[in-house]
């Protein structure tokens, strides 16, 4: 236990120092294990993490969904949602800004990446809502909190990584990332309507729109299809999940090569992007293993579940600590490193607690619930000050936007995540439903 509480530390110094986690995550797992264990044993743990990661035929998912939204963003799809969304809701105050919520769903549905999904909706929806004069704050934190959707609606790739992490069914999961997806559009279209009705200043009366092109028809009719394809795949069992992410990536292939978008340099651009995020991902996954192996090693998550037992608390109580442990660490570390640091830990902790009957009856259940949870926080965590990755990669795009305008823009969708969160912890149903 105290080793394991020393090896945080080390971690957290490290990370202040400024190198990266993941190497960080490696250099003090190794060096932990070695000196709980011997080096040799130590090394190999290692080397076999980064063999086995790098060979894993699951995780080839990852590419293969990374470059699925690469090419769709190529394609301009996202423009054709964002002025489909817009084509339903100009007539409401704040119309635009609701769109761009909508249009970030629609989008995430197809991507499975939160920075890139807000990423390229600032660069649709900021020029638009600019000069129809909303404010720079409601605008931002619209982009900012839509972009969050793409780690829960699937594809999403947190999602398959929790699901490698813990042996969850990664089709049900994506089934039950489904409904509190849609809750949460539905909530930040909620927290706009709020915002702007206690604020009118901040998003004018919008003039009537025009009428939907073919172009945009056909963009949304490509991503309900590929959407639906995916999912009926996986839980139709007709091919598994990493089938599925090469369906979706040569699907996507063909529909941004039939768009004059489409160039050979944007083509090398999609690919090389996709490189670069996977080699990324791939290395803090190296790293949360040999990490979690040391501290696996080290007794920490068999200590913690010994506390808690003797604790006698309640399986709610334990939930909503893990919750705002997830929140604290969230806006201190980068998401999907607190995701891998986390779960090999709570996850014992959390199969153990007994919550009686109903739709938490069923270990499996538990596991995907816990998944939809910690996904949700992460959500959280994307737009929580001073870390809130969402916020600057909008900084990088819109630099002529002050950080603490967009934190500003986003504590209503903030809020929003804060109650959409209650309500999956009391009502497990809203996560299970679909799955049976």
């Amino acid at each position: 236990m105290l080793a394991s509480i020393l090896g945080f530390a080390a971690l957290f110094a490290l990370v202040l120092l400024r190198i990266p986690i993941a190497f960080a995550m490696i250099l003090v797992g190794t060096a932990g294990f070695a000196a709980l264990r011997n080096w040799h044993a130590s090394l190999t743990l290692t080397g076999n993490a980064a063999f086995d990661t790098v060979l894993s035929f699951t995780l080839a998912v990852i590419p293969l969904f990374v470059l699925m939204g690469n090419f769709l963003t190529i394609s301009g799809v996202s423009d054709a949602l964002f002025s489909s969304a817009h084509r339903l809701l100009h007539r409401l105050r704040g119309g635009l800004a609701m769109s761009t919520v909508v249009a970030c769903g629609g989008f995430s549905a197809v991507c499975g990446s939160s920075l890139a999904t807000a990423a390229t909706m600032s660069k649709v929806a900021m020029p638009t809502m600019r000069k129809s004069g909303y404010d720079d704050s409601l605008a931002t934190g619209s982009i900012a909190a839509g972009g969050t959707l793409g780690i829960l609606i699937p594809p999403s790739v947190v999602l398959i990584i929790y699901g490698l992490l813990t042996e969850a069914d990664i089709g049900k999961l994506f089934i039950a990332g489904i409904l509190p997806g849609l809750l949460g559009v539905v909530m930040y279209v909620l927290a706009v309507a709020v915002t702007v009705r206690l604020r009118p200043g901040l998003a004018p009366t919008e003039a009537d729109s025009t009428p939907m092109t073919g172009h945009e028809l056909r963009g949304v009719i490509l991503v309900i299809a590929l959407f639906a394809v995916i999912m009926i795949g996986i839980y139709g069992g007709i091919f598994s999940p990493s089938e599925a992410a090469a369906i979706g990536a040569l699907s996507s292939a063909i529909i941004a090569a039939t768009t004059p978008k489409m160039t050979p340099g944007r083509m090398l651009g999609a690919c090389t992007d996709a490189a670069r995020t996977t080699a990324m991902i791939f290395a803090l996954i190296i790293g949360a293993q040999v990490f979690s192996n040391f501290v696996s090693y080290a007794g920490l998550p068999a200590a913690i579940l010994e506390w808690v037992t003797g604790m006698q608390l309640g399986p709610y109580t334990v939930i909503f600590a893990l919750v705002v442990i997830y929140i604290v660490l969230g806006a201190v570390l980068e998401s999907l490193s607190m995701i891998l640091l986390t779960v090999p830990v709570f996850y014992p902790l959390v199969m153990s607690l007994d919550f009686g009957g109903g739709w938490l009856s069923d270990p499996s259940h538990v596991a995907i619930w816990f998944g939809i949870l910690v996904v949700v926080v992460t959500e959280i965590s994307l737009i929580s000050p001073p870390i809130g990755l969402n916020v600057f990669v909008l900084r990088s795009v819109l630099t002529d936007v002050p950080l603490g305008t967009i934190f500003k823009g986003i504590l209503p969708f903030w809020i929003a995540d804060l109650l959409r969160l209650a309500i999956l912890i009391a009502l497990p149903v809203v996560s299970l439903l679909l799955i049976g």
